[in-house]
């Protein structure tokens, strides 16, 4: 069924890479520093990834100097755990946060570092190529709250729907 979800994202997604009008990837982009296990923290809520919870994606160096992805998140309709593995590239200049990520073959979507915490890389915010793909990452599974509340407020001020925000559990 997760299979099925991220090849329909994937087939509408296809060829769908950049960045929504008026936000702009970061620079000063580190792949080396960026590369490991990342959690949702938040997100705004997708069909791809209904009904998961815990999810992670670690990204490591792939022999090709491509990212390999692996998503994995708890589907609490299912109670079993979901991964899926993936293929990220960049789009241009690699000191840019802009890939593009594929989990089937030759249909990508963007994944766009629109904020990035440079000094640690604790945490970062990412979205697609439009304000319905959304999403906010960290090096743990929970964010202090106070950070969390600031990052939704920068999200809404970028234009991005936080009325259809979802927080993730940490528990399944």
């Amino acid at each position: 069924m997760m299979k099925k979800l991220f090849l329909f994202f994937a087939l509408l997604l296809s060829g769908c890479t950049g960045v929504p009008e008026g936000i702009t990837v970061v620079d000063d982009f580190s792949l080396d520093r960026f590369l490991g296990t990342w959690y949702e923290v938040a997100r705004i809520d997708n069909s791809f990834e209904k009904k998961l919870e815990q999810v992670s994606a670690k990204y490591t160096l792939a022999n090709d100097g491509s990212v390999k992805v692996l998503n994995k998140g708890y589907d609490t309709n299912k109670n079993k755990w979901k991964t899926i593995e993936g293929r990220g590239v960049f789009i241009g200049d690699t000191h840019k946060g802009a890939l593009k990520v594929s989990f089937f073959g030759p249909f990508y979507a963007s994944y766009n570092v629109i904020e990035l915490d440079k000094v640690g890389y604790r945490w970062a915010m990412v979205c697609g190529r439009d304000r319905s793909y959304f999403w906010i990452l960290s090096r743990e599974p929970e964010m202090d709250s106070e950070l969390l509340k600031e990052l939704v407020s920068h999200a809404k001020s970028f234009g991005f729907d936080m009325a259809h925000l979802h927080y993730l559990s940490t528990q399944p």
